[in-house]
């Protein structure tokens, strides 16, 4: 600053700060004392300046040492791991198929952090629990387990290290100051977009501090983690392609948990896919809270593409229609292709984004599975109002006949709320009536519980005693089973494509499966042919398509007798009558 400047900033401060009579006074004394010595200051400092490094030597400075500062970050976030062994994590997963895919995304995180995992809680350093809020009941569970390893902590110092405890996912966001502050049941809180956080949240913790990052975001998608996959013989895996959702369900914690919508780039969706195909992984179920909502606004072509959503007929949104992007059907047509033996599933789905080309597209392709899971909620439009779904009674069944027209034979599974806000007994009984109309194979039932910051919450009132919502709940539950048994009775005496998942829980005798429905399969553990001229016999194992002739069926499962080795391509896996008498049936 110029000399003159800062008088001329002394005398307003002085005008404004001071009465006027002693304006003059102090300005003179200022001014005869500063002004000589100031100078002098002012010509010694540009003096050491001239001598001194200037910006540019700074910068090469920096650029220098920069590899060292990143050695000493990693050293920091990471000061067990120059220990004699590696930290040992142990994950326990609650809820919906989403956290098994977070538990597989914070897992990657951590082992190129220099983690190990175990499956063992007693040689845990670690435990993370990856939690679900979506009930009462969940939560509940999740607390008890808390209190339960914290009590295994006291008992570890005594003889190692202190266990350290984290709580993931939806808990971890919705009840962070009651987990971290005043229970003191945890060490870490990590919510489901603050996985990448881990191993700093981790460093503090041994550091001796109680640590949290539950933010949640706009953009993260996790689209560069690439998850470790843990799946059962390494036949199927879960494949995330979007997270949060935009639907703001009067009854669901889900937007305020894990935020708004935002898909995965199709590019890196189609990486993890063709690894696992490279794998050997014969069936993939793409997952999001919203998954059929997909858009993929990645790059400026797809922004820019003509068209907006196309909803099912007679739905509507408590949004804008959305414009752009790469649609869901885009996705399922790109995944399917890149490996014809691999079945595709996908869920969590909503009714109102099935327009007739996804349809359209799940008839055409023998490895999408013929399954749609279309959740209801209810089956009153009174109560759908209320839970704002955006449909009626009647556009829900206008959809199941439009899917049923075009995708013939599929299978239709649900999920239902017994007991909403207001809901009557009129309300239940359309309900009961609906699934009976509807004819589902599998269905998830639960009683309603009210939670925190929802719409719901704010604005209704849980008005149904406890008792009722049993009541209510149990009769659903004998509905649906019933249903639920004369659909899975209609498949006697066909021949079902199964995907063989390994021995039955019941019987070592006994291997399990699903076919295209996602109905279990039970049959007898033998050797069977690859071809019907053929008499060599191959053991059937984890992985194996095989034709799987129904005996017998009830709500739950189907049993029957394999018959020979198949493909999702193979001729024989829609049996001709020509094969059949080969096959002695």
């Amino acid at each position: 600053m110029k000399i003159s400047s800062s008088f001329s900033l002394c005398r307003f401060a002085l005008r404004t700060c001071l009465p006027r009579h002693l304006q003059g006074d102090i300005y003179d004394r200022y001014y005869c004392s500063k002004s000589s010595s100031t100078q002098s200051r002012v010509i010694q400092l540009k003096s050491k300046l001239a001598c001194g490094p200037t910006f540019q030597d700074f910068i090469k400075s920096s650029d220098k040492s920069y590899e060292a500062c990143n050695d000493e970050y990693e050293e920091y976030l990471i000061p067990e791991c120059t220990t004699e062994r590696s930290q040992k994590v142990y994950f326990e997963t609650y809820g919906c198929q989403m956290n098994v895919s977070d538990t597989e995304i914070a897992w990657s995180i951590l082992q190129k952090a220099g983690y190990s995992r175990t499956h063992e809680l007693p040689e845990a350093d670690v435990v993370l629990l990856v939690t679900c809020s979506v009930r009462e009941k969940a939560e509940q569970t999740i607390w008890n387990r808390l209190k339960h390893l914290t009590a295994l902590k006291k008992r570890s110092q005594k003889h190692k290290t202190s266990l350290k405890i984290g709580v993931l996912g939806c808990m971890a966001e919705r009840l962070k100051s009651k987990l971290l502050e005043q229970e003191k049941l945890v060490d870490i809180l990590a919510g489901p977009d603050a996985y990448r956080d881990l191993p700093r949240l981790l460093s503090l913790a041994y550091g001796g501090q109680r640590a949290s990052n539950v933010l949640l975001s706009l953009e993260e998608t996790y689209a560069d983690v690439m998850p470790v996959h843990q799946t059962p013989e390494g036949h199927s895996a879960f494949v995330s392609i979007m997270r949060g959702c935009d639907n703001m369900c009067s009854y669901c914690i889900v937007p305020f948990t894990r935020g708004r919508e935002r898909s995965r780039p199709l590019s890196s969706i189609l990486e993890e896919v063709r690894m696992l195909s490279d794998q050997g992984v014969k069936e993939v179920t793409l997952l999001g809270q919203n998954v059929n909502s997909y858009r993929d606004l990645s790059e400026q072509q797809f922004i820019c593409s003509e068209g907006s959503t196309q909803l099912s007929r007679g739905f509507k949104t408590v949004y804008r229609t959305k414009q752009g992007g790469l649609r869901f059907s885009d996705l399922l047509d790109r995944v399917s292709l890149i490996d014809p033996e691999m079945r595709i599933r996908f869920t969590s789905p909503h009714p109102k984004d099935f327009p007739d080309e996804v349809l359209q597209l799940i008839q055409e392709r023998r490895n999408i599975c013929k399954q749609i899971h279309l959740p209801a909620q209810s089956g009153s439009s009174r109560v759908l109002h209320a839970m704002r779904r955006g449909y009626t009674r009647e556009a829900y069944l206008d959809l199941v006949r439009n899917i049923r027209e075009m995708i013939p034979g599929v299978s239709i599974s649900s999920d239902f709320i017994i007991g909403f806000c207001g809901e009557t007994e009129e309300d239940h009984q359309q309900t009961l009536s609906l699934v009976r109309e509807v004819g589902y194979n599998v269905g998830f039932l639960f009683a309603y519980s009210m939670r925190k910051k929802t719409h719901a919450f704010h604005r209704l009132q849980d008005d149904i005693p406890a008792p009722v919502k049993q009541r209510r709940l149990e009769e659903l539950i004998s509905v649906f089973r019933e249903e639920a048994a004369k659909v899975n009775m209609a498949l006697i005496g066909s021949t079902q494509l199964v995907l063989v998942e390994g021995e039955s829980k019941r019987s070592s005798e006994e291997l399990c499966g699903r076919n295209d429905g996602n109905v279990k399969v039970i049959f007898p553990k033998t050797d069977l042919p690859v071809q019907p001229e053929k008499t060599q016999m191959v053991a059937i194992t984890p992985g194996d398509y095989v034709l799987v002739k129904i005996t017998s069926a009830n709500s739950q499962c189907l049993r029957g007798h394999a018959l020979i080795h198949s493909s999702l391509n193979d001729r024989k896996t829609c049996p001709s009558e020509h094969l059949l008498i080969e096959l002695g049936m």
